[in-house]
């Protein structure tokens, strides 16, 4: 089984400038890390590939500093890694950076499986997965806990009512328990597909040192605009990307505050008479 796992590199803190003219967040120098919610799509990709055979590859989009997320990838085990890393495709929102990324996937060649987090913590839209696989031509499912392979008519009998059209692809299929709507439902689905995992589903591994030191520079690619099949720059960025920022800014902190410590129907007929006095009440 081949697995694409893609992650995404967020900022390590809530301190982050925003460009005041493309209302865009700056990324470059600032403090990163692995997006949490992908650490549990690749624990995913990692257990399926040792149980069932394979490998893990994953692929990101970013500034060049990313290569050191692909680079956790690998020390965690992925076997390669490619960033997609082109100035010309900044500022994209998430149908642009789907778009990139359903790019970088058809140039980085055939995979069973492609495996998303349900969200990042710097955006939170959850749409990025799905409309990745809208691109690719793809079936997807969100909020996935758990998947394997199908084994057996008993198992496709199960999942029948989750399934729809022809699951015989020659790929193979995953029967897939995921949450709609407070419920936990399964459904048989036909590879390649994509999948989004729910957070919790597993405990991510830690970066392995030993992988680290043998990670060599050949297992990690770069992608610009000029190695996508579609090089037409207006797909791309701020160019294609149709939600425009009108105006991005940190809330306000407001420094005056005031404590009330004591009893508490003192403290409570402070609150009232302060009320009272803003007129509030």
């Amino acid at each position: 089984m081949k697995i694409l796992a893609c992650v995404k590199q967020v900022p390590g803190t809530n301190k982050v400038e925003i460009d005041p003219v493309t209302g865009v967040l700056k990324r470059d120098g600032v403090s990163s890390k692995l997006n949490p919610y992908d650490l549990y799509s690749l624990e995913t990709g990692f257990q399926l590939a040792e149980k069932y055979g394979g490998e893990v590859y994953t692929l990101t989009m970013g500034p060049n500093q990313a290569k050191t997320a692909i680079r956790e990838t690998l020390a965690m085990g992925a076997a390669g890694g490619v960033v997609i890393s082109d100035r010309r495709l900044a500022g994209a929102d998430v149908l642009a950076t789907s778009y990139t990324l359903a790019q970088g996937v058809r140039s980085a060649g055939d995979f069973d499986l492609i495996l998303c987090g349900k969200q990042t913590t710097d955006g939170d839209t959850a749409q990025v997965g799905p409309e990745l696989a809208e691109h690719l031509g793809i079936p997807h499912v969100t909020n996935v806990l758990e998947v394997r392979l199908a084994g057996g008519a008993e198992e496709e009998e199960e999942a029948g009512a989750g399934a729809s059209g022809d699951m015989r692809g020659s790929y193979g299929k995953l029967l897939v328990r995921a949450l709609r709507d407070g419920l936990i439902v399964e459904q048989l689905v036909a590879m390649p597909c994509l999948l989004c995992m729910e957070d919790g589903v597993n405990t991510p591994r830690l970066p392995s040192y030993r992988r680290q030191k043998a990670i060599r520079e050949e297992q990690i690619g770069v992608m610009t605009l000029d190695d996508m099949k579609d090089r037409n720059e207006k797909a791309y960025g701020l160019s294609g990307s149709p939600t425009q920022v009108v105006r991005m800014f940190p809330p306000q902190k407001r420094e005056g505050k005031e404590i009330y410590d004591g009893p508490e129907e003192e403290s409570a007929d402070r609150i009232f008479g302060l009320l009272r006095e803003r007129k509030m009440i």
